[in-house]
């Protein structure tokens, strides 16, 4: 038995069960003892398009998909569009086979529908595969599903295949399939997928010497996505309204929470567009419910009037912002870290925001919570960014990790017997914007309690909320709205878990540098360049605003020099880091891409070798690019 991971990856049209597929083969997998991650890739269409998701399965823990893949499962496009002559999409059966080869390891394993895509379409098929000792088997998937009544279950057909092939039980996919297949469908998926084990068995000779890792788990394990952890942080934190606009791939955490609130009493509101999705979500946290909304890109855009309008009347809410390739349409469903400086800065005038960028799916579960808190507590808006690969990446985390207490705490909200205490105009008006509070932040009735009628406006106010322009009213309102942000970085640094997280040798004399959903393949880049006598460590930043200049400091400070790893063309979390800093420029240099795909740990190994301990000489991965350092 091989101690290689397992790297399978099934492809298919959009439409053909890729997605639910994955999802249950990494889950039979993570029962039956196995750390496994996901990697989905897939078009911006609602049918038909190449799509395929990775599920890596490993005896140890994984951080990242891997380098390349060893199984590809090809069951053709079956919502492929007809192929007319010089169509600019060409013959888009066979992709699904065709346009995964290139990524395929030597001596991996390929099982393809025959019943769906034809060999002869790819005249060099067989010089690859002699060339890649790839080991081949072509079954007819499409003709057994139909044989058992619906030309779905080639899907299943291919699991049974796979299972066969890399010595995966079958029991660990009957028992999934008993628990979510209703009865008309039950039986005959476990036929096809016991057949499709029996046909490998009895038909093919099998020389390869891949097989599927053994392991167990100490504890029960739960496969989440980053989506998944978003939404289940905002409720254990007590989140009871969501309002939102489709757009991918925000989408996932939207679906996810709105089939969760009715549950626990709260409401779900899918309205016309982003700018009253987040006007509704500061409206509900306006009349004292936790609330959040969000978008991608171009939606979030729309939202910049109400997120001001959220900062210039100090009223707590939550916004997830999840990137994809821009601008505009860009890439819809493809990653991209492009949206930081988008995010920062958008709305006018200065910002008094908080921005989090967990970088795996537990630290978007505690960086939501976080969220939460700080917004509620110091009564400003925060915004989790995430993006299309940490949104919709699988990955198991200990069951017990989600066992916390929920929060329902509203922050400074005072009783109606502590409202008799406060300052009142002549109209019995509460002075809502105190200039001397502590931390900044006022007591902030809710409508309808006894004494708390206050004033609001999104013009700059007095202490009552009286539209004002005067200078010296402006600057102290401005400055205090502002102080809070100095004192939330006090806050963050003083707390015993930061949010930084670091990985490698503490003393080593080279560092690498991301930020959000780059963590994992920085993780396992690392432990490639250590176990080639590279002496390296890695700092993975989610702390965007206020900045964490002493941690980052710090690790800069103990470096020689760092590269920084980002997904995108202009190197915004570098400019970000010399902007705060101020300095460390010479010592800076960025590793970037930005073709639609996230990088690989190879990726960021090769880029390192080049960059740092070549000097710049040599070249890098097809689609990456490196900036040398400049001074400051």
């Amino acid at each position: 038995m091989s101690s290689e991971d397992l790297i399978w990856r099934i492809a298919g049209g959009s439409g053909d069960g890729i997605d639910s597929t994955s999802r249950n083969f990494a889950k039979a997998l993570m029962r039956s003892g196995l750390h496994v991650f996901t990697h989905r890739h897939y078009p911006s269409r609602i049918r038909g398009g190449h799509t395929y998701v990775e599920v890596r399965a490993s005896d140890e823990p994984v951080h990242s998909r891997g380098d390349g893949y060893n199984f590809l499962l090809a069951l053709g496009d079956s919502f492929a569009r007809n192929e007319q002559p010089g169509a600019v999409y060409g013959n888009e059966e066979i992709k699904p086979l065709v346009e995964n080869l290139d990524e395929l390891r030597e001596g991996g394993i390929i099982v393809y529908d025959s019943g769906l895509i034809d060999i002869e379409d790819i005249p060099d098929f067989d010089e690859r595969v002699e060339e890649n000792n790839w080991h081949v088997f072509p079954m007819d998937l499409r003709s057994l599903a139909r044989e058992h009544g619906r030309e779905v279950m080639r899907n299943t057909a291919g699991v049974g295949a796979t299972a066969e092939l890399v010595g995966i039980e079958l029991g660990a996919f009957e028992e999934l399939m008993e628990e979510s297949f209703p009865d008309e469908i039950l039986q005959p998926n476990l036929k096809v997928l016991h057949e499709a084990a029996a046909i490998v068995r009895d038909e093919f000779e099998t020389d390869h010497e891949l097989a599927v890792p053994e392991s167990t788990h100490e504890e029960e394990q739960a496969l989440v996505s980053g989506s998944d952890c978003v939404a289940f942080g905002a409720l254990d934190e007590g989140c009871r309204f969501i309002a939102g606009y489709p757009m991918t791939p925000w989408t996932e955490v939207f679906t996810i929470m709105s089939g969760y609130l009715p549950q626990v009493g709260g409401i779900s509101e899918q309205v016309e567009d982003e700018i009253a999705a987040a006007a509704l979500a500061i409206g509900a946290s306006h009349a004292g419910v936790k609330a959040m909304s969000g978008s991608s890109g171009g939606g979030f855009a729309l939202m910049s009037e109400p997120l001001g309008l959220a900062e210039m009347t100090e009223t707590p809410v939550v916004l997830i912002e999840a990137m994809r390739a821009g601008p505009s349409t860009g890439m819809p469903t493809k990653p991209e870290q492009g949206d930081l400086e988008h995010v920062l800065y958008t709305s006018q005038g200065d910002s008094s925001r908080v921005v989090f960028a967990p970088g795996t799916a537990a630290e978007a579960y505690e960086q939501t919570r976080k969220a939460f808190q700080i917004a509620y507590e110091y009564q400003l808006p925060t915004i989790v960014i995430i993006d299309q690969k940490l949104s919709g990446e699988n990955i198991n985390v200990p069951a017990s990790f989600f066992d916390r207490e929920p929060n329902p705490d509203l922050g400074n909200v005072p009783t109606e017997a502590e409202l008799e205490d406060l300052p009142h105009d002549d109209v019995g008006k509460v002075k809502r914007f105190q200039y001397e509070v502590e931390n900044g932040v006022n007591a902030r009735p809710i409508p309808g309690q006894k004494g708390g009628r206050f004033l609001t406006t999104g013009n700059e106010h007095t202490e009552f909320g009286h539209i004002s322009e005067d200078p010296q009213n402006r600057v102290i309102q401005m400055e205090r709205r502002l102080e809070k942000l100095n004192i939330i970085r006090d806050e963050l640094d003083e707390a015993d878990d930061s949010h930084q997280s670091y990985y490698g040798p503490d003393d080593a004399d080279y560092g690498i540098i991301t930020w959000g959903s780059m963590q994992g393949a920085a993780v396992e880049a690392v432990d490639q360049l250590v176990a080639e006598g590279h002496d390296v460590k890695a700092l993975n930043v989610s702390d965007l605003m206020p900045y964490p200049v002493a941690e980052v400091s710090e690790f800069l400070e103990s470096v020689e020099q760092a590269l920084i790893v980002e997904m995108n063309a202009s190197a915004q979390f570098r400019g970000l880091t010399q902007k705060e800093l101020g300095t460390y420029g010479e010592k800076l240099s960025s590793l970037l891409k930005f073709d639609g795909n996230p990088f690989e740990p190879g990726d960021i190994v090769e880029g390192f070798e080049v960059e740092i301990i070549n000097d710049g000489t040599g070249p890098t991965q097809a689609n990456t690019r490196i900036e040398p350092a400049v001074g400051d």
